[in-house]
This record gives C-alpha cells, structure tokens and sequence, in this order.
C-alpha cells in the first residue's frame, strides 16, 4: 500500500503546505519518524543528506503546536547559520498556511542581537531555530525562555560537535524540562557524541535508514587524474566544456578555496566562495548571491557546504580528496536530487591512490574518465594491485635506523653495506638462538 502524508492526521493546513511544496509521497525517514514522534518517544535518527530528514521533525512537531500559547514550545539548534536560515525557511513554508498566528524566531551570529533581545521582550515565539552560541546568549540573560518547551531538535548532531559546539547544546538542553521531547538527527553518530545522548534521552528509539546505495543512482561518479597536469587547467577545462548548469568545487581548507577562486576568476569565470573564514555579513551575501543564481560555479569548503540546500546543482567536484573521507559522500550528495541527474568528478593524484581505494571499499564505484581534445572520454582503468611485500625479518632497532638513514644517504655502495650490515646482523642474531637453545637441553 503506498504511503501518503494523510495517514499521519496532520492539520489541514500542513496538508495544505505539503500540496504547496509539490511532496507527493513521504521519504523513508519520514515514514518512519512522523509516527515515532507523535508517540511523544525520545528519538535518534540517523540517515543521509537529503533523505528528508529536516520535514521529517517539522511536520508532527507543528501539528503538536497549541495556537495563542505564547510561549516557546519548540527548539531547533544547528551547527551553521546557514542551515539555522534552511531551517528557518522551510518552517514559514509550512506555517504560512495556518489558521492563527505561529511565531517562527531565528537567532544567529552575526545577526543583531540587541533587536531580537527587544523582540523577545515583547513576545516569546512558538519555534525558535538558531545557531547553539546566540541561543545559549539570549537563555543566560533570561531573555529567551525556554523552560516551556515541550520538544528540543539537535540537527546535523554530528557536524555539531565537530565543529565543538556540543557543550553549548549541552547547556541548552539542561534547561528544557526532563519530560520534554529530545530529537537528535544526525548522518552518523559518532563516540563521542553518546555521552550527551545518555545524559539528557529517556530510552530513545533508534532509527536508521540505511542508504540503498551509497550514492544515487542518478549521479554519474567520474575519477580522473591530475597526473602531469595542472589541476586548475584541469577544472577550468571541466567548468568549459558542455553548459554545467550549476556546479560546487570542493577543496579542502579555506586558503585552498581562495587560491582556487582566485585563479578560475582570473580566467573569466564567475566565481562564488563559501568558506567558514567570511564574515557574517560575507556569508550571508554570498549565500543569497547563490540562491539568486549570480554565480554559476561556487568553491567551498565542506563544513561550509554541509547541510545548505543549494538547488539545481548540476555537477559538484571534488578538487582534492576530502581529508575525512566520510566527507565524500556529503558532497557528492549535493547533486543528484529532486529525482535530478548530476554528475560528481573526483581528481586525484598518484599520492591520493589508496584513498581511493578505501572510497571504492565504502561501495562506491567509479567511471575513469579523462579529457582529451576538449572532450570527456573513458580512460583505461588504472593499476591497482600492490606488488606482495617481501617476507620481512624480525624487527631489529639497528636494521630500522639504518634504513631510515640510507632514504637519506645515496653514496655509492651504502644500499650494499647496509644489505651486508642486515645479513650480518641477523647470522648473530640466529647464532644466539641456537646457544639459547642448546643451554635449554
């Protein structure tokens, strides 16, 4: 029986905003997490960028919302401001339907914090969404109330404590009341994030989406190499040939995605950058210049990138390896969606090859490809098996300095005095073995 977004009893004008936002069916995360919240069950929900995950805590938990209450009933913390602004706009989507007033409240970094402290004092909201630092601010001068809530999301839990703002969500945590509904969503749950989970949820129920295939079947997975080429010509060539319609460039640090724009830009393109070193006002322009669609191609970091819903893009590459290599599925998850085709391309050089193959154990599979005559073409799959190792010796300190030293030293005979220096050495060494062995009788 196929599953409809009616069976969850939602209030007609959810139903309504659902139809506004052309959702025909819900996602697999939303089947199963609309029914488990509405139970009032403490809840970690694990599943990928882009499942649905963000309408998936929404939907049952503005259905619960009491009209007139005036009062924080909801409270949504994410780890960038970005996303606290993502979140923002797909709560007014579908509150703008109701029947009666819903106050919808975003505090930010970076934001002025004075007019929203003379907001709260005139009304506390229905939902707050924000960034753990400000909200943490406007809870300790007692500005924003938050001991009626009766339901705490934590977003992204994973990219909030990487980027060290757990302690903070900590704190806000505590001062919600212990019968309130604690939601965690995350696209992994890492060690050290379990600590708060045991300290604040009541026997929560643990729901996991596995992802039927690592990434959508709807992005073509291009590898190609940097060997002997310059990587920017390489890109610069890749954003020039064909109509890309929207394309995200990763690199891995901020001075890295600077360097790149900067030499796209040189070349005539037009070039957005989104890394976590702008400013809030940077971040911001940059993030509506994106939307309004003024940049074509856009270099970024990842923790930058992570959790914005860029529309439209059309082909997203990975201009280095992504040093965390769960990373990798993130960002070529920021293609292939809306039932979209894209196409993801991974440069990597020689020294990148055994990340690639742990990419590959993950599940993934790559096309090789390769640009010859401003063209994209197959290229011949590259060598990946290892020669089998030489049986090795015991360890000996001796042998390894020697070793280590001869890297260093190319004169003339040393790799043979130190072939000489290992035999030697391991004749003694099975020399004493023996006497050992005869004293032993």
């Amino acid at each position: 029986m196929k599953n409809t977004f009616e069976q969850f009893n939602l209030k007609p004008y959810l139903l309504e905003a659902i139809e506004a936002l052309n959702f025909k069916e819900p996602t697999e995360i939303q089947t199963e997490v609309i029914t488990e919240i509405q139970t009032n069950r403490d809840i970690i929900a694990q599943s990928k960028t882009g499942s649905g995950k963000t309408h998936a805590f929404l939907l049952p938990l503005l259905n619960k919302l009491e009209p007139e209450a005036n009062q924080v009933q909801v409270i949504i913390t994410a780890p960038s401001r970005e996303l606290a602004e993502q979140l923002y706009q797909a709560t007014i989507q579908l509150t703008e339907h109701a029947p009666f007033e819903i106050e919808v409240s975003r505090f930010m970094g970076g934001t002025d914090k004075e007019r929203q402290i003379e907001s709260l004092q005139n009304k506390q909201p229905d939902v707050v969404i924000g960034t753990p630092g400000r909200l943490l601010d406007l809870i300790k001068s007692n500005h924003l109330q938050t001991h009626t809530a009766y339901a705490m999301v934590v977003d992204e839990a994973d990219m909030t404590f990487d980027m060290g703002f757990i302690e903070e969500v900590d704190q806000i945590a505590a001062t919600i009341p212990t019968t309130s509904q604690l939601l965690v969503f995350s696209a992994t749950i890492p060690q050290k994030l379990r600590p708060f989970l045991q300290k604040y949820m009541n026997s929560p129920i643990r729901i996991e989406v596995e992802n039927k295939e690592v990434i959508s079947d709807l992005i073509d997975n291009w590898l190609i190499s940097t060997k002997s080429k310059e990587r920017t010509d390489v890109i610069y060539n890749l954003l020039t040939i064909g109509h890309p319609y929207l394309v995200l460039i990763f690199a891995n640090t901020k001075e890295n995605v600077e360097a790149l724009a900067a030499e796209l830009t040189e070349r005539g393109l037009e070039v957005g950058v989104l890394h976590g070193g702008l400013d809030s006002r940077e971040r911001r322009r940059v993030m509506r210049e994106i939307h309004n669609l003024d940049h074509q191609f856009i270099v970024a970091t990842d923790l930058a990138a992570r959790g914005i819903d860029i529309e439209g893009v059309s082909h997203v590459i990975n201009a280095e390896v992504p040093q965390d290599l769960s990373y990798f599925v993130h960002r070529v998850g920021r293609t292939g969606r809306n039932n979209l085709p894209g196409i993801a391309i991974t440069l990597y050089s020689p020294g990148d090859e055994s990340d690639i193959e742990t990419i590959e154990n993950m599940g993934i599979t790559f096309e090789e490809k390769a640009i010859k005559n401003n063209e994209i073409v197959d290229a011949p799959k590259r060598r990946t098996e290892r020669k089998k190792p030489k049986k090795s010796l015991e360890y000996n300190a001796e042998i390894e300095g020697l070793a280590r030293k001869a890297k260093k030293n190319v004169k003339p005979g040393y790799r043979r005095k130190l072939r000489s220096k290992r035999r030697e050495l391991n004749k003694q060494k099975s020399r004493q073995k023996k006497r050992r062995n005869k004293k032993r009788r």
